[in-house]
């Protein structure tokens, strides 16, 4: 069980790793992708609460900086909030996708792993 949960954990870690190089380079297609491979592991029967968690931690070491208004925003506003802003953001990703705009889905996306991480 131990090793499946750390295969899963590097996977989405690779993934969200792969995701972040992409975007910085502008293959912005292959960025969404990447995020959307991951976010579906995310939603698997083989993601529980501790890969959850740990993978929330790995974010907030790829997405830590020194000034971050997401950051300051997180600590005004309660969880609930919180996960109605994700779940706008994530719906404002697919509807930019729709319209073929990867930029501006994967931007989203980011953003709504900003307010998931800890």
């Amino acid at each position: 069980m131990e090793d499946t949960v750390d295969l899963v954990l590097e996977n989405l870690i690779k993934l969200t790793r792969s995701s972040e190089k992409k975007f910085k380079l502008g293959n912005f297609k292959g960025a969404i992708y990447d995020k959307m491979k991951a976010d579906a592991i995310l939603k698997s029967k083989y993601c529980d609460e501790i890969i959850i968690d740990k993978y929330r931690k790995e974010l907030s070491s790829l997405y830590s900086q020194k000034f971050d208004l997401i950051f300051d925003h997180k600590l005004k506003i309660d969880q609930i909030k919180r996960n109605e802003l994700v779940k706008l953001l994530k719906n404002k990703s697919k509807e930019k996708l729709k319209n073929l705009d990867y930029k501006g889905a994967i931007k989203a996306l980011r953003r709504a792993e900003k307010y998931l991480s800890n």
